[in-house]
């Protein structure tokens, strides 16, 4: 057991006869995490996915109605998102009979609403700090008060104790 290996014996590479120098091996590369917004799909699988042809595809996105990432050779690439997206413009074309224009405002109203909605929300957690801040100086200013000053003695009921105020003149 060499004095840098384990309780185990020695690590990869190293105290083994006839090996050389040990060598380091290369960092890992950082995990890819895969969300509802990571493009993965080509256009004949988002094609197949969403039951619509390759080439109305290409359409709605000339159209803008679905905007897919593209690689560096300009192919198109969708998302789950994307998907679904298309599922919709189908379903809101064939079974409300709404004109492609039309399907292109509803989206933009959608997407507007959605904005507005995460910044309500924003601007909810943003008031709330602010009352949270505003009770707690609040409350530190109560606390400072001093109480030592003029000690208040509540009158008892039966007093008879009379004081009159008159004005110099």
């Amino acid at each position: 057991m060499t004095p840098d290996s384990g309780p185990i014996g020695p690590g990869l590479g190293e105290g083994l006869p006839g090996d050389g120098p040990r060598r380091r091996r290369a960092p890992a590369a950082p995990q890819y995490v895969l969300t509802e917004e990571t493009p993965v799909y080509v256009i004949s699988v988002a094609a197949e996915l969403s039951g619509l042809h390759p080439q109305t595809l290409r359409q709605y996105d000339r159209l803008g109605l679905v905007s897919p990432d593209r690689t560096a050779g300009r192919g198109r690439r969708y998302s789950a998102r994307d998907i679904e997206q298309l599922r919709e413009v189908q379903r809101l074309s064939q079974d409300e009979g709404i004109n492609l224009a039309g399907i292109k405002r509803i989206i933009e109203l959608e997407n507007q609403v959605a904005a507005l909605q995460a910044r309500v929300a924003e601007l909810v957690d943003s008031l709330e700090g602010a009352a949270a801040a505003l009770q707690q100086r609040e409350a530190a200013v109560h606390a400072s008060y001093r109480r030592d000053l003029v000690p208040y003695q509540p009158p008892s009921p039966h007093s008879s104790a009379l004081v009159v105020w008159r004005p110099k003149r």
